[in-house]
């Protein structure tokens, strides 16, 4: 694991040392819960146990530290590359929606999802976090949309339908899911949202 020395020169003593990775995982996890504008350097540098030239010294800046916040939820938390890898469009969009309503109601976690979080509310003073957390959520939506145009190639899905709109479809629901989950709404009442929304997927015309 990362370690920093940190020296405060605003206190006397010695040089405080702390592990950035568990840092890291305190400011996600506060980001999680409060999203990006609700979370403030003082609400950082406290459950971090830091103060401020560290988290300068170790992050840069709020905004990088939160740009290394979602890269850390990805990677701990989104695994897009084994759910496009399903042999099937349908088995795709039924573990992203179900993987969705697990993430997003856990028992250990905050409920909801970093990225939507993060994002509710954004002043104009924040733009570029909400033009990072867009991006984000446009190229989970690229992904998913080629992986659905190559089972509209390979027959697995109708002639006829849209990879782009069935992309879009999915994500809305996702993210609908994730702002339900934040609001209180339970583990089985979002189960059924995915059944429902899986209820109309479009399967090859030989089904």
């Amino acid at each position: 694991m990362a370690r920093w020395l940190c020296s405060n020169r605003y206190k006397m003593g010695r040089p405080r040392e702390f592990d950035v990775d568990a840092a890291l995982v305190r400011a996600m996890e506060l980001f999680w819960r409060h999203g990006y504008e609700g979370t403030s350097l003082s609400d950082l540098t406290d459950a971090m146990g830091i103060n401020r030239p560290s988290l300068y010294a170790a992050f840069g800046s709020k905004e990088e530290l939160f740009r290394k916040a979602l890269d850390l939820y990805s990677e701990r938390y989104l695994t897009t590359e084994a759910i496009l890898a399903e042999p099937t469009a349908r088995a795709v969009v039924e573990r992203l929606l179900f993987e969705t309503v697990r993430l997003n109601t856990g028992t250990s976690t905050p409920h909801g999802c970093l990225g939507t979080s993060g994002a509710i509310v954004c002043s104009p003073a924040n733009e570029a976090i909400r033009q990072e957390l867009i991006a984000r959520r446009a190229q989970g939506q690229e992904q998913l949309r080629q992986r659905l145009q190559k089972a509209k190639v390979s027959g697995d899905l109708p002639a006829d339908c849209s990879p782009a709109d069935l992309a879009s479809y999915v994500m809305t629901v996702m993210r609908g899911i994730a702002v339900q989950a934040a609001s209180g709404a339970s583990r089985e009442g979002l189960r059924r949202v995915a059944e429902l929304a899986l209820r109309g997927w479009p399967m090859p015309r030989d089904e």
